[in-house]
């Protein structure tokens, strides 16, 4: 029994990278068709609005944590992006 145990830890670990992959194959798959960035603030803009799209699109993205008086699509994407 302990044996089992032993090999079933091992065999949990194997396959947690591809968890990971999973979690960023939907920016992996917009940004591989691009040539690559020249700047690092341009890419880490188009990556958080790929993440802020794929969050959308899933229902977890909560606007009333903003506190933006209009929920308008351009006050919300300055908000996100660009408010660091």
């Amino acid at each position: 029994m302990v044996c089992c145990l032993k090999t079933r830890r091992s065999g949990s670990s194997e396959y947690l990278n591809n968890v990971i992959e999973q979690a960023h194959r939907h920016i992996k798959s917009r940004t591989n068709v691009m040539l690559g960035f020249k700047r690092f603030g341009s890419a880490a803009t188009t990556i958080s609005g790929i993440g802020l799209t794929h969050r959308i699109r899933k229902g977890q993205f909560a606007l009333a944590k903003l506190g933006l008086k209009e929920p308008a699509a351009p006050a919300v994407w300055n908000t996100v992006l660009f408010d660091r």
